[in-house]
C-alpha cells in the first residue's frame, strides 16, 4: 500500500506538494471516486487513480536509450548544466539515473533507468561487458597500437593502472584517425587516457553499443526512446 501523493509524485505527476494541491481541488480519483485527502491509501498494483481525468497507471521500472548530446552531464543533477535526466521528458518516475557515466563532451549510447539490479549487473567488472566507441583521433594510428592495447595499456599517472586488452579497428589513418573501440571496463577518461598513453588525443567519442544494447541511428543527440521489450529481455541476459 503507498500514500497517494506519494504514488502521484512518482508517477511524474509532479512534485508533492503540487499532486497534494491537486488532490485538495478534488482533482484526483481512486477506482472512480473523487479523494480528497493526500494520505489516502491506495494498492498501486491493482487501484485505478486518475489526475484531472487521466488515468495514472503504475510503472516498477523504466528503460530510455538516450543519445547524449555533447555539453550534457551524466548525472540526476546539477547546479549549473542540464543533465541527461533533465532531457527525458516523458519520465513517471523520480528515481532515474544514468547507468554509467559519459565524459560531458562525449555522446552517444547512455542507457537511463531506475532497475539498480540492472544497472549493476551492466557496470560489474567482473562481468566483462563490452563496450564500444567511435573515435576521432589527432595522430597516426598504427598495427603496433592495435597491438598494445590488445596487451592492455597502462594509464596510470603515478602508479601502474593497466587496462584489460581491448579490441582497437582503425577505419582511417592519417593525421586525424577514426577507430572503432571495444573495451571491458569503465575506467574515469579511460579512452582518452588510453590514446594519450600512445602519444595521441582523441577529439570526438562517441559510445556506439553497450553489452547487447546498440544506439538507435534514427536517435538523434538529444533524442531518446523507450527500450523494446526484446532489448530489455536481451541487456537482462
Amino acid at each position: 500500500m503507498m500514500r497517494l501523493d506519494k504514488y502521484l509524485a512518482e508517477m511524474g505527476v509532479g512534485t508533492r506538494q503540487e499532486v497534494k494541491k491537486q488532490i485538495r481541488q478534488g482533482k484526483a480519483a481512486v477506482n472512480g471516486t473523487v479523494v480528497k485527502a493526500a494520505d489516502t491509501k491506495i494498492d498501486e498494483t491493482s487501484d485505478e487513480v486518475t489526475i484531472c481525468g487521466r488515468n495514472i497507471s503504475y510503472v516498477s521500472y523504466e528503460y530510455y536509450m538516450l543519445n547524449k548530446p555533447a555539453g550534457v552531464v551524466s548525472a540526476t543533477e546539477d547546479r549549473r548544466d542540464t543533465t541527461v535526466i533533465d532531457l527525458i521528458k516523458e519520465k513517471k518516475r523520480k528515481d532515474l539515473f544514468p547507468v554509467g557515466r559519459l565524459d560531458k563532451d562525449t555522446e552517444g549510447l547512455l542507457l537511463i533507468t531506475n532497475d539498480g539490479d540492472l544497472a549493476h549487473r551492466l557496470l560489474a567488472p567482473k562481468k566483462h561487458v563490452d563496450k564500444v566507441y567511435y573515435a576521432k583521433v589527432i595522430g597516426i594510428v598504427t598495427e603496433e597500437d592495435v597491438e598494445r592495447f590488445a596487451q592492455g595499456i597502462d594509464i596510470g599517472t603515478d602508479e601502474e593502472e593497466m587496462t584489460r586488452p581491448a579490441q582497437l579497428d582503425i577505419l582511417k589513418s592519417g593525421e586525424e584517425s577514426e577507430i572503432r573501440l571495444t573495451i571491458h571496463e569503465g575506467k574515469f577518461h579511460q579512452v582518452k587516457r588510453m590514446f594519450q598513453a600512445v602519444k595521441k588525443e582523441v577529439t570526438y567519442l562517441k559510445r556506439e553499443r553497450m553489452g547487447t544494447l546498440c544506439l538507435d541511428e534514427d536517435l538523434k543527440p538529444g533524442e531518446y526512446r523507450l527500450l523494446t521489450e526484446e532489448e530489455i529481455e536481451n541487456v537482462r541476459k
